[in-house]
C-alpha cells in the first residue's frame, strides 16, 4: 500500500484502501472459482427430457379460417417446438413460421399504412391468428382484399391455407 502512495503522492492513505479493497475482493472471488471443474460432455443427456404440458405454453397459435372453401375452413390449434395440434400440417407450419421469424420484427405485422397495393381481389377468405409466438402475444387478422394482403397471406402458407393465384 505504501508503494501505491509513493507512486501517487496526492492519494491519501484511506483513499488507497478504497482502491485496493475492490481489487482484492475480485481476486478472492476468482481464486474461489479455481476449484471448480468442467462437467464432461458425456455426462449430458443424449436426448431432451419428455415434453410436459406446461412446456407447450410457449409457441401456441389458434388459427380460425373462414370463407376459404371446402376443407380449408375451421379452427386449428398449432403447437411448435415440438410440433403438434389439430392444424393440418403442423411440421410445415412451424417450419414456415421459424423461417419468417426475425429478431426485432413482428412476424405477423399488418401491411403498413399508406402502402400502395395492386387492386386485385383474392377472394372472400379471412383468417384470425391468436396466441403466443417467440414469447410475444399474437392477434393478427388476414384477408385477400388486395395485392398486399394476398402477399401477406401467401407468406403465411402453410400456417394459412394455400389459395392459389387470383385471376387478373
Amino acid at each position: 500500500m505504501d508503494s501505491l502512495l509513493q507512486r501517487r503522492p496526492g492519494l491519501r492513505r484511506g483513499a488507497a484502501r478504497a482502491v485496493i479493497t475492490p481489487a482484492l475482493v475480485a481476486v478472492s472471488a476468482l481464486s474461489s472459482l479455481a476449484g471448480l471443474t468442467a462437467v464432461p460432455a458425456a455426462a449430458a443427456p443424449a436426448v431432451p427430457p419428455p415434453v410436459r404440458p406446461e412446456d407447450r405454453a410457449g409457441d401456441h397459435l389458434t388459427v380460425v379460417v373462414r370463407h376459404a372453401g371446402h376443407g380449408r375452413d375451421g379452427t386449428f390449434e398449432l403447437f411448435c417446438h415440438p410440433d403438434g395440434g389439430s392444424h393440418p400440417d403442423p411440421a410445415e407450419a412451424c417450419r414456415a413460421l421459424d423461417e419468417h421469424t426475425v429478431w426485432g420484427r413482428d412476424t405477423f405485422a399488418p401491411v403498413p399504412p399508406g402502402t400502395t397495393c395492386t387492386m386485385v381481389h383474392g377472394g372472400p377468405a379471412t383468417a384470425h391468428v391468436t396466441g403466443v409466438w417467440a414469447g410475444r402475444p399474437v392477434d393478427a387478422t388476414y384477408d385477400r382484399r388486395d395485392g398486399c394482403e394476398i402477399g401477406r397471406w401467401d407468406r403465411m402458407v402453410p400456417l394459412l391455407p394455400g389459395m392459389g393465384t387470383p385471376a387478373a
